[in-house]
């Protein structure tokens, strides 16, 4: 399926139940990437926990769950067959270490005051994405893409004059989530056995970090009481259930809707910043920030616009061939 297409059920599948799957599929889409929008109130519920040690947690308790999942789906041989092949696994072992890098950079970020910050990250994570593809696949700009990246630049440059400095957390999200996206594209292996494959791997590293903090007595897991312990626990289901989420919407609505509602996630990290942990919004940066919207605006636009003449132009080249 190409990033226009829409995803069609069997054939004889009537008019109705494809309107109802697609529905079901834009539902699925925004809980996942509500869900991914909502994370610094569940990471903020974990102080005072330093970021490093939520980090090993995630990664443990993320692979007890996506073994589980594995295993209740039937989908073992899938794992199997990543093992097989190795250069899959030298792309998810890149995989493995960048989406580390993001999710410790998220969580460091959430607390420590810089929500809005984090935000910024996936705002402009999409734009990111697309220069990565210019500058490491070799992929050409058309002209309104190379006008939304000026804009986006210009925007960063801003924030970054009120900041004083680099909005460091936001391009750490936006790089590294654009690099894992691509590593896994790259590789071409289902969500939750990469994502498996990326636990397994970096899970001997947490654990023995945990097992060390637990040693010197710097580790939270049993001194913050009961309901701390339970919340450790339950990362790695928070982690896999917008996953599995976002696994079945991509397979019920086109992957544009998918790239419209990912926006969800930004608006509503910076929704939070602002509302529930009462982060200051200089002039400045509100400037900055409009300027990364004006950007996706038009980069969005023209990618909804292409799409639109792509999918003409097959249908014309469909109708001369018949």
């Amino acid at each position: 399926m190409t990033a226009t297409d829409t995803p069609r059920a069997a054939s004889g599948t009537s008019p109705g139940t494809l309107r109802d799957e697609g529905r079901t599929g834009f539902l699925l889409g925004a809980a996942a990437y509500g869900l991914w929008g909502v994370f610094p109130i569940y990471w903020t519920l974990m102080e005072p926990v330093g970021a490093i040690e939520l980090l090993a947690h995630r990664i443990a308790w993320s692979l007890i769950t996506m073994l589980v999942l594995l295993v209740a789906l039937r989908r073992t041989t899938h794992l199997r067959a990543i093992l097989r092949d190795r250069r899959k696994v030298a792309l998810l072992s890149v995989a493995a270490v960048v989406i580390a890098v993001n999710w410790g950079g998220f969580i460091w970020g959430v607390n420590n005051g810089h929500v809005v910050e984090t935000s910024l990250g996936y705002f402009i994570n999409p734009l990111v994405t697309v220069l990565m593809g210019v500058l490491l696949l070799g992929e050409r700009l058309r002209r309104a893409q190379w006008v939304a990246m000026g804009v986006a630049l210009v925007a960063v440059l801003v924030i970054s004059v009120e900041y004083g400095r680099l909005p460091w957390i936001a391009l750490l999200l936006a790089f590294s989530f654009g690099s894992y996206g691509l590593a896994k594209k790259k590789a071409g292996a289902e969500a939750i056995e990469s994502l498996t494959f990326e636990t397994v791997l970096l899970f001997p590293i947490a654990v023995g970090y945990i097992v060390w903090l637990q040693a010197t007595g710097d580790g939270h897991f049993t001194s913050e009481g009961t309901g701390h312990a339970l919340l450790f626990a339950s990362t790695g289901i928070v982690t896999a259930i917008p996953l599995l989420c976002f696994g079945a919407a991509a397979i019920r609505v086109p992957m544009t809707v998918l790239g419209l509602l990912q926006y969800v996630t930004p608006i509503c990290q910076f929704v939070l910043g602002i509302v529930v942990f009462g982060e200051d919004m200089p002039l400045g940066r509100w400037l900055g920030f409009v300027l990364v919207w004006v950007a996706l605006a038009i980069f969005t636009g023209e990618a909804v616009r292409h799409g639109r003449h792509r999918r003409r132009q097959l249908a014309l080249s469909a109708e001369s061939v018949a």
